[in-house]
């Protein structure tokens, strides 16, 4: 960590985490959304919850970061769970055959 703040680096990788973090909730949006439907929005709250709890909580400032990061995609997630649902009525994305309707 020393390297990185003697270089001036912290924006850098804050960047790159948040790159990789949002770049990881958009397929778990769509996973969510074809094997969970539309009630995957409570897991999407309780991880935001989760993740506020942890940024709030941390001593190291990159680690409260990362997790604010992860907290706000999360709830960003909930709102894209129903765009994905509509986005699978439009026939842009497979339904799943197996999940129950609703």
């Amino acid at each position: 960590m020393e390297a990185i703040t003697s270089h001036n680096l912290q924006g850098l990788l804050i960047g790159a985490l948040t790159f990789l973090v949002i770049g990881l909730f958009h397929p778990l949006v769509i996973k969510a959304e074809y094997y969970i439907g539309t009630r995957a929005w409570v897991l999407f709250l309780l991880m935001g919850v989760a993740g506020v709890a942890v940024s709030v909580c941390a001593q190291h400032p990159l680690l409260s970061i990362v997790a604010g990061v992860f907290a706000f995609s999360s709830f960003w997630g909930i709102l894209e769970v129903f765009e994905q649902a509509k986005r699978v009525q439009k026939g842009w994305f497979p339904a799943n055959p197996k999940k129950k309707k609703g």
